[in-house]
């Protein structure tokens, strides 16, 4: 199926594997390359060294294109941008708007750039800057989001824009993509679908933990970092919205610590992170330094397999999701069913 996303980043399907913390690794990204998708690295929660051996190894694995999420305020972003443009990455997609600088300076070297944004002043904002597509993610989506549902957020981009939109929160199957296109998207993008497939690197208990998951058990909290998440409901979920701001304070520096070590982050480079996070909200210190080492939390459950310790990111299509394909097959079935229902609606249409 060609689309204009299709055009633009040279892949046969109109789907986006997103860039999660933890998850979207090398593993992940090649099988859903190979797959005729688009796969995008996870680099916030890895070192500049560790995200060049990442992008070689994807390489290694797979002829097709690929992308990198890249955090536009991280403090080392200039040496990130460095990597993938040395590498020969394809696309860089961003979780925050990139300035119109970062932007100019990647597409002059021949790199894609996709930020993903929960508005339609910000898709506006990053397309007169010269973006060359926009993710849309609706209240749906897993992770940081915001509270405006896909079904009325993404047909507001569409019109406001003139670059390639791609349809994120809520999409999990081939129903979803032919809504979307319905909508005027030239394709989809999903975590929680592509996080539970056999490719994905994310512990089995865990994954069994999200396949028990109903959609009464997705929930939206303050209490990790101050701003509107996306996850399951744990007992560290539990007990951050229970705590007290000493107890907080103290568990934060506790997982701080050790995201410190696991990063090689100094403690200026996380405070001022999660400084960048608290500008314009009133967030607690607690949340500030949850806000900067968020990734650590993730890692208990996506990496140490710890789920009652953790932070597991879910968009609410988690509570519909019952089966662990492979990338291969989740991409062609998906294929299949949103061709499926426009070849019906075009028979209908012919009636």
């Amino acid at each position: 199926m060609e689309t204009a996303f299709t055009r633009l980043v040279g892949v046969r399907h109109p789907i986006v594997q997103t860039g999660m913390g933890w998850v979207a690794g090398p593993r992940l990204v090649s099988a859903t390359a190979d797959a005729g998708a688009l796969g995008v690295l996870a680099s916030a929660t890895m070192t500049p060294d560790q995200l060049r051996s990442a992008v070689r190894e994807v390489k290694a694995r797979t002829d097709a294109p690929f992308g990198v999420n890249l955090r536009a305020d991280a403090a080392d972003a200039g040496d990130r941008v460095r990597i993938i443009v040395e590498e020969g990455v394809r696309v860089a997609s961003f979780a925050l708007a990139p300035s119109a600088e970062l932007i100019a300076g990647l597409k002059e070297a021949g790199v894609v750039v996709i930020p993903s944004v929960g508005a339609r002043r910000h898709a506006e904002k990053v397309a007169a800057w010269g973006a060359d597509a926009v993710i849309v993610q609706g209240g749906e989506g897993g992770g940081h989001t915001g509270e405006v549902a896909t079904t009325v957020l993404l047909p507001q981009v569409v019109d406001a824009v003139d670059i390639p939109v791609v349809a994120a929160g809520g999409f999990f199957d081939g129903r979803g993509l032919a809504a979307a296109l319905a909508y005027g998207a030239a394709g989809v993008a999903m975590g929680t679908r592509f996080l539970l497939t056999s490719d994905s690197p994310v512990p089995e208990a865990v994954k069994a933990r999200y396949l028990a998951a109903t959609v009464r058990d997705v929930t939206v909290t303050r209490a990790v970092d101050g701003l509107p998440h996306r996850m399951l409901r744990t007992p560290l979920v539990d007990g951050l919205e229970d705590a007290g701001r000493g107890r907080a304070l103290l568990r934060a520096a506790r997982h701080a610590a050790g995201f410190r070590r696991l990063s090689g982050l100094t403690w200026r480079q996380m405070v001022r992170d999660g400084l960048a996070l608290r500008h314009g909200r009133d967030l607690a210190w607690s949340q500030v330094l949850l806000a900067a080492n968020t990734p650590m939390l993730l890692r208990s459950a996506m990496v140490e397999g710890r789920p009652e310790a953790g932070v597991m990111a879910a968009g609410q299509v988690a509570g519909v999701i019952d089966d662990l394909p492979s990338c291969a097959e989740l991409v062609e079935r998906i294929m299949k069913e949103a061709l499926d229902v426009l070849t019906a609606l075009d028979r209908l249409g012919r009636t």
